[in-house]
């Protein structure tokens, strides 16, 4: 299983999870083998070229799918054409987190702090065009705040940089942060969806902040080579779906704030297609560029 970002996001995180599942239930080993790099390029354009045998699968974020291709005219592959979607497997909870040491509380002490000085506060992210990029580029853009970007190789590594204050604040997959946080490194301030994290009851929501209108999450999704057989897509699906009915998967993605979905190919499909062009749009609406 390719994963284009790196060990320890929150894709990574529940790769892994679902392989170990799925290879306990169909009695072969899945080996997850992150391939980082431009973005998610890298990794997602060897999946596109591997042969269409069922035997080497992608776990993939939304980011390389349907965010890059509308930021990187280069991208060498098409993300509906090029691809025989497999499932929807998680949505992925975003959070606004800051480093331990930090002055900032909630996530509207940050929006305050960055109108009254316009450019000076940080954000973090895994690389141009990854979901803490859009995350946080649509964030300022809703709050009408001028923050700057600092691009990291992947997810793991921005939160480190923000734990570590070399930047302000990072808007991350609650999955990626959840180590750094509990070891007291990071601090959330804020859950990005409608409904507080059941494992950080305090953290207010946007909502509750006050910033009305702002919800951002993610989502993790399975696929393979275009041109692979329809029932090996379908079988690989249909062990998708079994192995996020399992209590333990059900518990454990629970914990780290993603969602299971268990979609059908056809859905997965058409999610890619429709959220494609809604990035895009954002996107271009918003003159997010890649820096």
């Amino acid at each position: 299983m390719i994963v284009p970002l790196g060990a320890g996001s929150a894709v990574d995180v529940a790769a892994r999870l679902l392989a170990q599942k799925m290879s306990e239930n169909i009695g072969q080993s899945i080996v997850v083998e992150n391939v980082t790099g431009a973005s998610g390029i890298i990794g997602a354009d060897r999946l596109a070229k591997a042969a269409p045998d069922g035997y080497t699968i992608g776990g993939f974020n939304d980011s390389v799918l349907t965010m890059v291709p509308n930021l990187n005219s280069k991208t060498p592959f098409n993300p509906v054409s090029d691809f025989a979607h497999i499932s929807q497997v998680a949505t992925i909870e975003f959070s606004v987190s800051v480093g331990a040491n930090s002055k900032y509380k909630t996530a509207a002490e940050i929006v305050a702090a960055a109108k009254a000085a316009p450019g000076m506060l940080t954000y973090a992210s895994g690389g141009n065009g990854s979901p803490q990029h859009l995350g946080g580029a649509l964030f300022a853009a809703h709050t009408g705040v001028n923050i700057k970007h600092v691009p990291y190789r992947d997810a793991s590594q921005a939160a480190q940089g923000v734990a570590g204050d070399q930047v302000d604040m990072t808007f991350q997959g609650i999955a990626t942060v959840a180590a750094l946080a509990k070891g007291g490194k990071l601090r959330l301030v804020g859950v990005m969806t409608d409904s507080r994290q059941a494992e950080y009851p305090g953290t207010l929501t946007l909502k509750e902040q006050g910033i009305q209108g702002f919800e951002f999450s993610t989502w993790f999704a399975l696929t393979s080579p275009k041109n692979t057989p329809k029932e090996i897509v379908d079988f690989l699906q249909k062990e998708v779906v079994k192995a996020l009915s399992d209590p333990t998967i059900k518990e454990r993605f629970a914990s780290l704030g993603l969602k299971p979905n268990g979609t059908t190919p056809e859905q997965l499909t058409s999610l890619v297609g429709n959220q494609l062009a809604r990035y895009g749009k954002a996107i271009r609406d918003n003159n997010i560029k890649a820096e």
